[in-house]
C-alpha cells in the first residue's frame, strides 16, 4: 500500500486535460503497458538530434526490453506521464526514485512537432505534483549542454535550480515544493495559454456553420446570416448535407469538402449528430467548436453526451463553447464577428460580457441594446462544459478593446481559480459579477459541477475578497456597467446632487446616505422651464460649480420633464460637464425613461414546420416576433457616454458599488506572510499516519493529544484539559495544572455553556473542586452529559470562534466570529479563502458586526488584535497546506489584552475532496471537477 492505494494501481486522478502555449488542448495521463506500440511510433517519428539529446546516443528503435521498462511502471518509485493529441503520444516525462527516497531523477522527451509549445513545462508541473504525493522532495537530471530547450524548462520553472558540470554533462537539482515564484510562473503560463485559446475563438480567420439551413428563421440560417451580415472579415463556409446553396453562397456537404482551413466551427445540428461532426472537425484541424445545439441538460444521457463531446474535442486540440450557447460576438472592426442568434451586431464599446445559459444571454443582449451600451465582445458559455468565465477573464485581462467586464454566473466550476484571476484582473479593470443567492448551492440544468456545503455567505465573501462588484440581477449588472464602461472611477465617497425638484433632491440624498455615500453638495433650485437655450447653460454652470468642489468626487443629476427641453440635449449637457471635470456624472430622468422593453422580437429565430430540429435551438430564445433590438423601448435613446437611469435608487446603488470598488482598488493589498515556527513536513507525516487508520469517506476526530501534536507543528498551543473519572484524579490534575481551575463537561454542546451549567470557573481549592464535581454530575445527569474534565483558568477576555473547513467547491475556507449568540443565534460570521494577505486578515477580524467588542466597547478594554490575526493566519496556512484537515475549530479562543488562549480544538481528518485549484495546470474534467488536483 502507498498513500492508501495499491502499488502499481493506475492513478486515474493524475489524468488531466491541459492547454498548450498556442491555445490548443491535449490530454495528459500516466503511461500504461498497452502504450508500447504508441511509444514505439513516437520514438520512430523523432529526429536523430532529439533522440541523441534524450538518450545521449542515437537509437533507431527501442528494444522490447526498453519498451517494457518504459511502459510498465509502479506509479510510485517509477512514474511516467504522457501527453497525447488525437490518440498519438507527443511528449513523455518520467521520474525514477534514487537510493535517497526523497530524490528522483527526471527525464523528458518531447515530439519535434510540439517542441516550444509548453509540453515540457506542463509535464514537469504534473510530475512534481505526483512526486510530492509519493514522498519525493527533490528532482535531479542529467542534461547535455547542447540541450538548451530542456535546460530552459528547468531554469524557467520557478524552482531554485542548482547546476554543475560533471564529465561533460550538466547536473541539475532542485526542490519541488511549490514556491511563490513557481506558482507565479505557472499562473503566467496558464494565463497566456488560456487567453490565446479564447482569442482564437473570438478572432478566427475562418468560420464554418455546420447545420447551415436554407429555412429562414432556423438556428443554422440565423447564425450564418448573422455572420455574413455582420461583416465578418474572414472566410465563411456553410455546411449542409442536402442543400447546394445557403444564404446566397455555395454550400458544402461535409467539412472535408471545405476548400480552406477552418478555425471555428459552429454546430447547429441535432445532438445525435454531434459525435460525428466533432470527429469531422478533428480530422479537419478545427481549432474550436461553438455548440449552439441544446438538449444536453436532462441530467442522464444528456450529461454523458456532453462529457463525451468535451472529451473528444479536447483530445483533438479543440476548445468547446456550449452546448446550448447563444453564440460569440466580437465587435472589433478587424474581426466583426456575430456568430450568434442575435439579430445584428451590437454597438461597439469597451464592455466584455459573459453569460452561461442562452436565456440569460438574451436578457443581457436586450439590456445592452435598450441602454445603448456598446460591447467589445460577448461570450455565451451555455452549459459551460468547457470554456468558462475564467477563460473569458484571462482573455479580457490583456484585451486592449475591453475596459470593463460583466459576468452573469449560474454556477462555479473552479472558484479558487476564479478568485485568483478576478483579484488580479480587478486591480486594473472593473469586474461585475451577477449571481443569485443560491449560486454554488444549486445547479442549473446541464451544469455538471460541484456545489458548496459552506454557508451561502461564503461565496459572497469569496467575491468580495476578490474585489469584484457583486450584484444580484442582470439589470443591476447593467446599472453598474453603464458607469464603469464610460466614466472615470470616483476618487472618494463625496457626491454632489443636482435636481430641479426639492422633493426629488431629498429622495436622492436619502438614497445616497443609505448607500454609504457622503452628500457634499445638494442643489435643488435648478429651473429648466424657460426654454432650452437658457436652461442648458444654466444646468451646465450649476453642475460645473458643483463638480469643481474638492469634496465632490462624483455627481448625480435628477431631472423632471421640462417644456421645450429634450432629454437628449439635457444628457449631452450633463455629459460635457463630467468630461470637463474628469469626474463621473450620472443622469436620472424621472418619469421620462421607461426601463421596460419586451424581449420578444429581439431574436428572430422563427422556424418553418419541419425545417429544424427544436434541439438545435438554445433554450430561452424567443421563437417569434419581428422587431429590431431596442425599437420596443418607449423612452428616448441616450448616448451611452452618459449613464442614464429612470430610478434614483438604481442610480445611487450603482454609483455606491463603483465607489466601494474604487476604494478597494486604491487600498494597500498587503502581503501573504507565512507565520514563523511552522514544521510542514512534520505535520504531513502526522496527517499521513492518522489517515492510514481510516478508509473511504470516513472522518477521524483526533483526540486531545493528537490534535495538540498536529497544531503544535503550526505554532498553535491548546490549553490542556484533563478528563477524569474520580474526584481524586481531578484533584491530582488540578494540582499539576495549578489553581484556580475550570471544571467542564466533555459534552460538545454544553462544554462552553456557562448559562446551561456546563462550566464552573475559578475553583480555588480541593474542597471546592470536589463539591462542584458532585453538583455538576447531578445537574447534568438529566442531559446525559456524564464526562467531566478539569482545565487551568485562562486570562479573562473576549471569546471568539475560529473555524477552518475543506469545502467541496471552495476548497479551504476560514470563518471567524465572536463566541456565543453572535454566531450561534445570529450567524454573525466573516469568511475568507486562504491564502490570506495581511489586509485580508485585518478585514476578516473586523468584518463581523459584533467585532466592535474587540476594540474597546462600553468600557471593555481592547484585545490583542495582532495575536488574534497571527492565530488566524496560522489556521489559514495549515488549511491551505493540508486539505486532509476536513474541519478545524477553536471554540472558544479567549482573546485578552496581551495574548490569546485556545481553550478547545476540534480537529477532524478525512480523505480530501479534490481541490479545484492546484500547483499544476489542469482544466476541469469534461464538465466536472479537475481530477487529481492537489
Amino acid at each position: 500500500m502507498v498513500d492508501g492505494r495499491v502499488r502499481g494501481e493506475y492513478p486515474a486522478r493524475w489524468e488531466a486535460d491541459v492547454v498548450l502555449r498556442d491555445g490548443s488542448t491535449a490530454h495528459l495521463r500516466p503511461i500504461r503497458p498497452q502504450d508500447a506500440p504508441a511509444l514505439e511510433r513516437f520514438h520512430a517519428g523523432q529526429s536523430e538530434t532529439s533522440i541523441y539529446l534524450r538518450y545521449f546516443t542515437y537509437k533507431s528503435r527501442l528494444t522490447p526490453k526498453e519498451l517494457k521498462r518504459f511502459t510498465e511502471v509502479d506509479h510510485v518509485d517509477r512514474v511516467a506521464l504522457v501527453v497525447e493529441r488525437s490518440g498519438a503520444i507527443v511528449g513523455v516525462g518520467r521520474y525514477d526514485r534514487l537510493e535517497d527516497p526523497e530524490e528522483a531523477e527526471v527525464a523528458f522527451n518531447i515530439s519535434d512537432q510540439y517542441q516550444g509549445m509548453g509540453v515540457g513545462s506542463i509535464l514537469l508541473e504534473h510530475l512534481a505534483a505526483a512526486a510530492r504525493e509519493r514522498g519525493v522532495e527533490r528532482f535531479s537530471a542529467e542534461v547535455l549542454p547542447e540541450n538548451r530547450k530542456m535546460l530552459t524548462v528547468f531554469a524557467e520553472a520557478g524552482y531554485e535550480v542548482r547546476r554543475h558540470f560533471d564529465d561533460g554533462v550538466v547536473m541539475v537539482e532542485f526542490a519541488i515544493d511549490p514556491t511563490d515564484r513557481s506558482r507565479a510562473v505557472m499562473e503566467s503560463r496558464e494565463h497566456r495559454a488560456e487567453a490565446r485559446s479564447l482569442a482564437d475563438l473570438l478572432a478566427p480567420r475562418s468560420v464554418a456553420v455546420i447545420g447551415a439551413s436554407r429555412a429562414w428563421g432556423s438556428i443554422g440560417n440565423t447564425v450564418l446570416t448573422g455572420i455574413l451580415e455582420g461583416g465578418f472579415t474572414g472566410a465563411v463556409y456553410g455546411v449542409n448535407t442536402e442543400a447546394l446553396e445557403v444564404a446566397g453562397m455555395r454550400s458544402y456537404a461535409t467539412l472535408a469538402e471545405v476548400p480552406g482551413p477552418v478555425d471555428l466551427a459552429v454546430l447547429a445540428v441535432p445532438k445525435e449528430e454531434i459525435p460525428g461532426v466533432v470527429a469531422d472537425c478533428a480530422a479537419a484541424g478545427v481549432k474550436g467548436l461553438l455548440v449552439i445545439t441544446g438538449g444536453f441538460s436532462d441530467g442522464g444521457d444528456g450529461l454523458a453526451r456532453q462529457r463525451e463531446l468535451v472529451r473528444a474535442a479536447r483530445a483533438n486540440g479543440m476548445r468547446v463553447i456550449g452546448p446550448a450557447s447563444l453564440g460569440l460576438i466580437n465587435t472589433d472592426p478587424a474581426v466583426s464577428l456575430n456568430a450568434s442568434v442575435a439579430p445584428g451586431m451590437p454597438q461597439r464599446g469597451t464592455l466584455g460580457l459573459f453569460s452561461q445559459s442562452a436565456a440569460i444571454g438574451v436578457l443581457l443582449y436586450a439590456a445592452c441594446s435598450r441602454r445603448n451600451l456598446g460591447v467589445s465582445s460577448v461570450v455565451s458559455a451555455g452549459n459551460r462544459a468547457d470554456v468558462s468565465g475564467n477563460d473569458a477573464m484571462q482573455f479580457w485581462e490583456d484585451d486592449p478593446a475591453t475596459s470593463a467586464i460583466g459576468l452573469y454566473l449560474e454556477s462555479f466550476g473552479n472558484p479558487r481559480k476564479f478568485s485568483r484571476i478576478a483579484r488580479r484582473l480587478a486591480r486594473n479593470k472593473p469586474v461585475i459579477v451577477a449571481k443569485s443567492d443560491v449560486t454554488g448551492l444549486r445547479l442549473p440544468p446541464g451544469h455538471a459541477v460541484r456545489t458548496t456545503q459552506a454557508p451561502r455567505e461564503a461565496v459572497d465573501a469569496m467575491l468580495q475578497q476578490s474585489g469584484v462588484i457583486r450584484v444580484a440581477t442582470n439589470e443591476e449588472l447593467m446599472d453598474v456597467a453603464q458607469i464603469v464602461a464610460s466614466q472615470p472611477l470616483p476618487a472618494g465617497r463625496g457626491v454632489g446632487l443636482v435636481a430641479n425638484s426639492a422633493a426629488l433632491g431629498r429622495v436622492l440624498a436619502d438614497n445616497a446616505e443609505r448607500n454609504g455615500l457622503a452628500v457634499a453638495a445638494l442643489e435643488t433650485g435648478l429651473d429648466l422651464e424657460d426654454g432650452q437655450s437658457r436652461a442648458l447653460p444654466r444646468l451646465g454652470a450649476l453642475l460645473d460649480e458643483v463638480l469643481a468642489r474638492p469634496d465632490v468626487h462624483s455627481a448625480v443629476v435628477i431631472l423632471l420633464p421640462a417644456r421645450g427641453t429634450t432629454v437628449e440635449a439635457l444628457a449631452d449637457a450633463v455629459g460635457r460637464c463630467g468630461t470637463r471635470a474628469g469626474k463621473p456624472v450620472l443622469a436620472v430622468f424621472a418619469g421620462i425613461l421607461d426601463a421596460s422593453v419586451p424581449t420578444e422580437g429581439l431574436f428572430r429565430v422563427d422556424t418553418e414546420p419541419g425545417t429544424a430540429d427544436p434541439e438545435t435551438a438554445a433554450p430561452g430564445i424567443s421563437q417569434s416576433g419581428t422587431a429590431d433590438p431596442g425599437t420596443g423601448a418607449s423612452g428616448p435613446r441616450i448616448d451611452a457616454a452618459v449613464p442614464a437611469y429612470s430610478s434614483p435608487g438604481n442610480a445611487v446603488a450603482a454609483l455606491a458599488a463603483v465607489v466601494r470598488y474604487a476604494q478597494w482598488r486604491r487600498r494597500d493589498f498587503g502581503e501573504t506572510v507565512e507565520p514563523a515556527g511552522i514544521d510542514k513536513d512534520r505535520a504531513e507525516d502526522l496527517v499521513d499516519a492518522h489517515l492510514a487508520r481510516i478508509s473511504g469517506a470516513e472522518l477521524l476526530t483526533l483526540d486531545a493529544a493528537g490534535a495538540a501534536e498536529l497544531l503544535a507543528c503550526y505554532g498553535i498551543r491548546v490549553l490542556e484539559s484533563v478528563p477524569f473519572e474520580t474526584e481524586d484524579q481531578a484533584v491530582a490534575a488540578a494540582e499539576r495544572l495549578g489553581w484556580p481551575v475550570a471544571l467542564k463537561t466533555t459534552d460538545q454542546h454544553l462544554r462552553h455553556r456557562l448559562d446551561l451549567g456546563g462550566v464552573r470557573l475559578n475553583i480555588i481549592d480541593e474542597a471546592a473542586l470536589r463539591g462542584n464535581i458532585r453538583h455538576m454530575r447531578q445537574m447534568l445527569a438529566a442531559a446525559g452529559a456524564e464526562g467531566l474534565e478539569v482545565q487551568a483558568m485562562a486570562p479573562s477576555g473576549q471569546g471568539c470562534v475560529v473555524r477552518g473547513l475543506e469545502d467541496p467547491l471552495l476548497g479551504p475556507l476560514l470563518s471567524f466570529g465572536l463566541a456565543g449568540d453572535a454566531v450561534n443565534l445570529l450567524g454573525d460570521w466573516a469568511h475568507a479563502i486562504p491564502p490570506l494577505s495581511t489586509t485580508d486578515l485585518a478585514e476578516l477580524v473586523r468584518s463581523p458586526r459584533a467585532a466592535r467588542k474587540l476594540f474597546g466597547y462600553q468600557g471593555l478594554p481592547a484585545v490583542d488584535i495582532a495575536a488574534l490575526e497571527d492565530l488566524i493566519n496560522r489556521v489559514a496556512t495549515l488549511k491551505d497546506h493540508h486539505p486532509e484537515v476536513a474541519l478545524l475549530e477553536f471554540n472558544p479562543v479567549m482573546v485578552s489584552g496581551d495574548g490569546i488562549t485556545v481553550l478547545s480544538a476540534d480537529v477532524r481528518l478525512g480523505n480530501p475532496e479534490v481541490r479545484t485549484d492546484s500547483a499544476r495546470r489542469a482544466m476541469s474534467a469534461w464538465g466536472g471537477p479537475v481530477p487529481g488536483a492537489a
